[in-house]
């Protein structure tokens, strides 16, 4: 650790050579860029570096090295264990690096490091494109692609990180490489996957498709006609194209126009079926759902973009996710589904989603660290709630929830999806033998594991 005098020089130095602006504990503005989307974490670090170019990233790197401080890296701040936040340490916050370029002839989309995913559907939109986003316009792309990255596209044009051409990076001794299939390949490889362990993304470079039409239809049933939708639902979705997506949510109904006032405020379970298409054609999908008793519906066109803001999180909620990867939706797993949706805790943000894999997901390319590819069906208990006395019921339910659905788990997962669960889920996210090769890679390009604030691999 620096001398105080040291570290003061360093950091008046910094404050200097940055174009974005510095914060560190005491000065205006620090405690509201400290903030991130989850509010149970609460961390102080030393120096926050909000930085507007790759120049920027360059300095921030290289200063906390001269001063050995740990580095943690703020894209869209999204992480649910707060990893883009340190205590005592450097962040290197890339909000205000949010550029999206398109190249419509190419489809293929440039996206700076700190943008999100409103950011990217919204430019690619206008040219009637899209690639596999996360189902929160708030998240951040860099680090939802290089975890892996699935979403309401990902059955139809596979997981974000098929659709990743090149990457960005500024690595652990403040040096500049690019990484593509051509460009550093074993590289490339580990950013599928890898997440943040190799570097600061700075740009990623992604693959775009076709997107002139969107359509979905959500249907909203009682708790105890939910075993009859999630059955309905599971055939549509073995039956049907890979345009067809979508998913199972049981929530507590809010104060919308669509819900009907007698399910404000008390358990819903909404079946959701997205297309990549015409309304016309995601009409005969949705029919067997909406043949069903059901309380309301939402059915239409609607701009992907819009669809990606569905879901969104509210402000100032906790937050405490995880995640099983299924060997499939037997009639026994959907009782047991629905049995922990019943037993969620209502009222609060709290949501159990039920999801589809398959489709282009399982027929990418299975090279990758992404282990979880052909997972037919992905269990989410997505615990959100507000009140910290609710802390430990509401972590206890997601628990409970993988316990009792632990029986049909591939043993995978999406590292995306849980919080800090411990270097044996790192390696279920990963797979053991990528994780051998990537704690190599880790050698090369971070021997000293400075990007160690994710869900870290080890320097072999």
């Amino acid at each position: 650790m620096a001398t105080h005098s040291k570290a003061g020089a360093a950091l008046a130095a910094l404050r200097e050579d940055l174009a974005g602006d510095v914060f560190a504990p005491g000065d205006f503005g620090y405690d509201d860029a400290r903030v991130v989307f989850n509010t149970m974490i609460d961390r102080r670090p030393a120096v926050i570096a909000q930085c507007v170019d790759e120049d920027d990233v360059v300095r921030a790197v290289r200063f906390a090295r001269e001063l050995d401080l740990n580095i943690a890296v703020r894209g869209g701040g999204h992480s649910v264990a707060g990893m883009a936040l340190n205590d005592n340490g450097v962040v290197i916050d890339l909000r205000h690096m949010r550029a999206v370029t398109v190249d419509p002839a190419a489809e293929a989309v440039r996206v700076s490091g700190g943008a999100t995913m409103s950011d990217l559907d919204r430019a690619t939109q206008v040219y009637g494109l899209a690639t596999t986003g996360g189902r929160a316009s708030t998240t951040g792309v860099g680090g939802f692609v290089l975890g892996g990255g699935t979403g309401w596209l990902d059955r139809w044009c596979g997981l974000a990180v098929d659709n990743l051409l090149g990457v960005e990076l500024v690595t652990a001794d403040g040096g500049r490489v690019h990484a593509s299939a051509d460009e550093n390949p074993d590289l490339f490889w580990a950013l599928h996957g890898g997440g943040g362990n190799f570097g600061v993304a700075t740009a990623i470079t992604l693959k775009l498709h076709e997107l002139p039409e969107f359509a979905i239809a959500m249907v909203l049933f009682r708790p105890e006609f939910a075993p009859d939708a999630v059955r309905t639902f599971r055939d549509v979705i073995e039956s049907g194209p890979d345009e067809v997506s979508g998913g199972i949510i049981h929530f507590t109904g809010p104060p919308e126009e669509f819900v009907p006032p007698s399910l404000v405020g008390e358990l819903v379970c909404g079946a959701l079926v997205t297309y990549a298409g015409a309304e016309q054609d995601m009409r005969k999908y949705a029919e067997p759902l909406l043949a069903l008793p059901h309380e309301a519906e939402i059915v239409g066109a609607m701009p992907y973009a819009d669809v990606q803001c569905m879901i969104d999180d509210p402000p100032g909620m906790r937050h405490y996710w995880s995640a099983e990867y299924l060997t499939g939706a037997p009639d026994d797993l959907v009782d047991v589904y629905c049995a922990a949706g019943r037993s969620m805790p209502v009222p609060t943000g709290t949501q159990h989603v039920l999801l589809p894999q398959g489709g282009a997901i399982s027929a990418g390319p299975h090279e990758y660290p992404v282990p979880y590819r052909d997972a037919p069906w992905a269990v989410h208990p997505y615990g959100m709630w507000q009140d910290p006395a609710d802390d430990e019921r509401c972590r206890q339910w997601v628990r409970d929830v993988r316990a009792r659905v632990r029986p049909w788990s591939t043993g995978a997962v999406y590292l995306n999806f849980i919080g800090d669960e411990g270097a044996e889920r790192v390696v279920a996210g990963l797979g053991a033998g990528n994780t051998r090769r990537l704690a190599e890679l880790k050698r090369r390009y971070d021997p000293d594991n400075v990007f160690r604030f994710n869900h870290n691999i080890r320097p072999a």
